[in-house]
């Protein structure tokens, strides 16, 4: 069907029309992301000729998303979950996989295939676990630091076993130097990448950070390199990705790196969802559907339930145990590629491919709606999950980003408003645009976030629906305008105040919602300051301040016509 040009044309003119329908009955995009490549693939239209063009594509799509989840990554909170993650994945592993294990067994497989089989039904979706966290704003939750951390292992085994089973295909022995080697690449990258984060990185981005532009591309660069050079010496695209990201994640810059990158990231990942649903073959469907059915239900339900005990047992609370339960509940896109290639080299017959891809689109598919609507799952068996929480159990809630206090722009007057923050004596955060600034507020440790005021992205990070008091510095009236908007659309009761340069535009802040707009005739942030030092956020004390300065705007406009 013509070059790939025309191909990717016309796959993503279905794309679109089935992800309006979607839309349209309330049902995740991914879904039918998969359905239109099971329409486009060789089992109904085959639009799809160029394979390896989307399978590249796809590829740079859990590149990126890999990429964006490890700057989102803190290494502090990956050192504090090490026990839970390495005893969680191990739990699921000697259980999931040896019930995989006996089933392939149940259903005459020979044991080579049932090892397989079960190793398969291990492996959690990193692309969607890693897709539906970030949408669902919960990678910096428990739930969801737990969870990536999950299958980070799960990428570690998968290199290792895929190594594996491409090394039987040339008859050579995978052996313990073999191995031994590995993991000493494995430390030296690390190694190397922690040196570059904390020696070389910092200096060469608050250069690079003063234009957009830069930043953008040496992100892409940096991701993709670190990315290629980890897969050259033997592990996958995917590892690399993350650890390119982690190396980033302590730094000022890295919510703007994401936020950046993230529309490119989900261009490249629906033709990835494409590509799932374009591998689905219905040749072996009619004889695999048993056993696929078996083990579809074995992923769904015992592998949150193997979570919720693992977690449960560690102290944290049920809430987290059963969310990271039902991000883990799918087997992986690693699942399908290594019975693929398993079965490329005689390894396992082509039945069992059939039956892993069913599993991991039967799975997948209803992972995504569980992973959609988990808290409302959660609220309705609630009572019934308490055996799964012991006394003492850690908040889940304890890694989110909420801040009552918001600050927006530091250099106009900023330092004042923090001397008042800090007197009240809550939470608070600095969201600035320049990187000197960043590294002051790094210096006097200070909370804060690199990026743009306008950035829904970085607006919803930091939870505006919790907010009590939110002020704006920055005298721009179209980033007064986006900012007192969308406030007003997550959150009534929030104290916002604003700047402006003239009558009018404090005239349009006031109509759509600001509580307070200092006018430079009237009153500046010193005063204001000492307002909120004396009557606190109190929304009804600024409404009644709110009043009183109106009626001198109106005298005052008055009095110059």
């Amino acid at each position: 069907m013509g070059d790939v040009f025309t191909q990717l044309s016309v796959v993503l003119v279905v794309a679109t029309l089935m992800a309006l329908l979607m839309r349209r009955l309330k049902q995740p995009l991914i879904v039918g992301h998969i359905l239109t490549g099971i329409l486009v693939g060789p089992s109904l239209l085959h639009l799809i000729e160029d394979k390896h063009s989307f399978q590249t594509f796809s590829e740079i799509g859990i590149a990126l998303l890999l990429f964006i989840i490890g700057l989102e990554l803190s290494v502090s909170v990956i050192k504090k979950l090490g026990s839970p993650v390495f005893l969680t994945a191990a739990a699921i592993l000697m259980t999931v996989g040896t019930i995989g294990f006996l089933v392939g067994t149940a259903f005459q497989f020979s044991t080579q295939e049932a090892i397989l089989l079960g190793l398969a039904m291990f492996f959690s979706s990193t692309i969607i676990i890693a897709k539906v966290l970030s949408d669902k704003k919960e990678i910096s939750r428990l739930n969801g630091q737990i969870a990536i951390g999950v299958i980070l292992i799960d990428d570690i085994i998968a290199t290792f076993a895929l190594l594996f089973v491409a090394a039987s295909s040339t008859g050579e022995a995978l052996g313990p130097v073999e191995i031994g080697l590995l993991l000493l690449k494995g430390v030296v990258v690390i190694g190397v990448l922690a040196l570059l984060g904390t020696k070389v990185l910092p200096k060469a981005l608050k250069s690079v950070a003063k234009s957009q532009e830069l930043l953008f591309l040496f992100a892409l660069a940096w991701g993709f390199g670190v990315a290629s050079a980890v897969n050259a010496i033997g592990f996958s695209i995917e590892i690399g990705a993350l650890f390119a990201g982690v190396t980033l994640a302590h730094l000022p810059y890295a919510h703007q790196i994401g936020a950046r990158l993230k529309p490119l990231r989900d261009f490249f990942v629906v033709l990835f969802f494409i590509s799932l649903g374009e591998n689905l073959n219905f040749d072996n469907i009619a004889a695999a559907i048993v056993p696929a059915l078996i083990l579809s239900i074995i992923v769904l339900v015992l592998k949150p339930l193997v979570v919720m005990t693992s977690l449960g047992l560690l102290g944290y609370t049920r809430r987290t145990s059963f969310k990271t339960g039902v991000n883990l509940s799918q087997i992986s896109e690693f699942s399908i590629i290594l019975i693929v290639l398993a079965a490329s080299t005689g390894m396992v017959s082509e039945y069992v491919s059939a039956v892993v891809t069913i599993v991991a689109l039967l799975t997948i598919t209803v992972s995504t709606y569980l992973m959609q609507y988990d808290n409302k799952i959660y609220q309705k068996f609630d009572h019934r999950l308490r055996m799964f929480e012991r006394r003492g159990a850690v908040d889940a809630h304890s890694e989110a980003r909420e801040y009552p206090l918001i600050l927006f722009g530091y250099k106009n007057g900023g330092h004042q408003y923090l001397r008042t923050f800090r007197s009240l004596k809550k939470k608070f955060v600095v969201v600035d645009y320049d990187p000197e600034v960043i590294e002051e507020l790094q210096k006097s440790n200070v909370d804060y976030l690199y990026g743009d005021a306008t950035d829904p992205e970085l607006l919803a990070e930091i939870h505006m629906d919790s907010a009590k008091l939110v002020v704006n510095t920055i005298n721009e009236p179209s980033i007064n305008i986006s900012l007192v908007k969308h406030i007003r659309k997550k959150n009534q009761d929030a104290v916002i105040v604003c700047s402006a340069d003239n009558y009018n535009e404090a005239a349009e802040l006031y109509r759509l919602g600001a509580t307070y707009v200092m006018l430079p005739h009237f009153i500046g942030s010193e005063r204001l300051n000492t307002f909120i030092s004396t009557h606190g956020i109190s929304k009804q004390s600024f409404d009644n301040y709110r009043e009183k300065h109106m009626v001198k705007i109106g005298r005052a406009a008055l009095r110059r016509k």
